[in-house]
């Protein structure tokens, strides 16, 4: 027999295998028991969280011809056999990803006609539903809200905000899980004795943690691990090696030298990582997961029994955490935590990422609290290291200054914003500016804006400052140099997404707006080219 993949070899065929999504299972087994079976559902969760093999289960279950007490199929009948082979007729599963036209729903609308030539229900699993298209969705409502009393539809999907709110209303909704990790590893434990293969705890625990709450993801994970050390026992160190993730000696490394400050060192090992051919986003991933551990270990030592490392590895973490400070290590979490957000949609992520490092070892560069604690602790290192030594009123006067720069450099000009508008706009500038600003802000909402810019696209419209343009007519698109900045401006100044927003905004204003996009040191609103207009209420009057 052809090998199969191990989350395919071990799906589970009854509703007691179902790991992690008890309180669905429970409920279906109630109604199937009490006989109150529902015409439509939709299972929604995020992937391998086990939707459609519930799905399958029930199948079996409500068409089982010897049923087990708690509502579970039995598996032994010809009808659950044939469920499970995928020759039965009376279950029917569509991929709507490949067949979401509203050809192949009417061949279904046609096709529920006909009542089972055997069993009680025809069951219609359809996975990826999101992607069925409003036509076909609309040709399915009528057979969706009353269908024969013999048909049973279930809709699996990730995205079920994409699903008209018509047919999700006539659906009972079920919501699947994210996994714990604890629940997986145990799943991972138990296949693995059955399999006849040694695994680590460290290594099994690793794969369940790294699979993010979705068990077919952790059985791929662990299948591809077995395939690479076939015959071997499979290590931590294996795992690391297969998934081409970072070994927490090379966290420890690298927090060393952002602690230190040394910006060059620390993207050597960034460089380092890269050459190995590890996954930048999992690194980024897995470095603020290693930040928050060591933000754990330094509020108390009780808490480390609660994290998952090994001896060895809390140890090392233990020195590295007494070199940091608690706020430095928070805003270290904090810009790692803002880029894990905008990785997925970087071009480059290497620089990406190192632009994030910089930031960690340089905290001059920014103004908010966390960086200016940050920059005195690492002067009160330096005074320490060369033997000066201030007087307490000398370091009061020194802490006094620098709060007196970062609080000029902070302070924006008071400037009422709608008043320098309606001095410097004509009244139909100002409305035309207003009209602007509020079909942007429409678009921004608009589902369908978003599938034709693209939803991260549109997503980062909010790291904008709307300005006016020097014509008094045009719009400018300002951002800054943060990280986000320069991920929005690279994104929103390509030709094809400012032509696409022209259009849109001009669809609702019926005018032809002209819009560019730069950056800028600061976004400081100091006179009527620089104040952001979403800021604004701007009252517009209406003929």
């Amino acid at each position: 027999m052809a090998y199969q993949a191990l989350y395919r070899k071990w799906r589970p065929d009854g509703f007691e295998e179902v790991k992690g999504q008890e309180h669905i299972v429970t409920t279906l087994k109630n109604q199937i028991t009490h006989d109150r079976i529902g015409h439509a559902y939709i299972f929604r969760g995020t992937r391998g969280t086990g939707k459609t093999t519930v799905a399958r289960i029930f199948a079996k279950a409500v068409n089982c011809e010897h049923p087990l007490e708690d509502g579970s199929p039995c598996n032994e009948c010809a009808s659950c056999k044939a469920i499970s082979s995928g020759s039965s007729l009376n279950v029917r599963e569509i991929d709507a990803a490949s067949n979401n036209g509203i050809d192949n729903i009417r061949e279904i609308r046609d096709d529920v006609q006909y009542s089972p030539t055997e069993g009680k229900y025809k069951v219609y699993i359809i996975d990826e539903a999101h992607q069925i298209q409003g036509p076909a969705f609309n040709a399915l409502l009528k057979t969706l809200e009353e269908p024969p009393s013999y048909v049973i539809f279930i809709m699996a999907t990730t995205d079920s905000h994409k699903i008209p709110i018509t047919i999700l209303s006539r659906c009972q909704k079920y919501d699947f899980r994210r996994i714990s990790i604890d629940t997986i590893y145990n799943r991972l434990n138990e296949l693995l004795q059955r399999e006849g293969i040694e695994a680590e705890e460290k290594a099994i625990r690793y794969i369940a943690k790294t699979a993010d709450g979705s068990m077919r993801d952790a059985l791929s994970l662990l299948d591809q691990c077995i395939s690479f050390y076939l015959g071997e026992k499979l290590t931590y160190d294996n795992v690391l090696e297969v998934l081409g993730v970072v070994d927490i000696d090379v966290f420890n490394r690298l927090t060393d030298e952002v602690v230190k400050g040394n910006t060059m060192a620390a993207l050597e090992v960034i460089d380092e990582v890269v050459w190995q051919g590890r996954e930048l986003t999992q690194f980024v991933t897995d470095y603020t997961w290693y930040m928050r551990n060591l933000m754990l270990i330094k509020v108390s030592d009780g808490v480390t029994d609660q994290l998952d490392l090994s001896s060895d590895n809390l140890e090392s973490m233990k020195g590295v955490a007494q070199s940091v400070e608690m706020n430095a290590l928070m805003r270290y979490i904090r810009i790692f935590s803002e880029l894990s957000n905008s990785m997925r949609y970087a071009a480059q992520k290497r620089v990406a990422l190192e632009l994030a490092v910089i930031r960690l070892t340089t905290p001059q560069m920014e103004i908010d609290e966390d960086s200016i604690l940050e920059r005195i602790r690492a002067l009160e290192k330096k005074i320490e290291e060369s033997g000066y030594d201030l007087s307490k009123e000398q370091w009061a006067a020194l802490v006094e200054n620098r709060k007196q720069e970062v609080a000029v450099k902070e302070e924006s000009p008071s400037i009422n914003r709608e008043e320098v508008l309606k001095r410097e706009l004509t009244p139909a500038q100002y409305e035309d500016m207003g009209r602007i600003v509020e079909s942007i802000k429409e678009i921004q909402r608009d589902e369908e804006c978003q599938s034709l810019i693209g939803k991260g696209t549109i997503t980062m419209l909010r790291f904008a400052s709307i300005n006016v343009g020097a014509d008094q007519s045009s719009i400018v698109l300002s951002f800054d140099h943060s990280t986000e900045g320069d991920m929005a401006y690279l994104r929103l100044s390509e030709e094809k997404t400012i032509t696409t927003l022209r259009s849109l905004i001009g669809e609702r204003t019926g005018k032809d707006v002209q819009i560019t996009c730069q950056q800028k040191k600061s976004l400081k609103e100091e006179d009527l080219h620089s104040i952001n207009l979403s800021k604004i209420n701007m009252t517009i009057r209406e003929e």
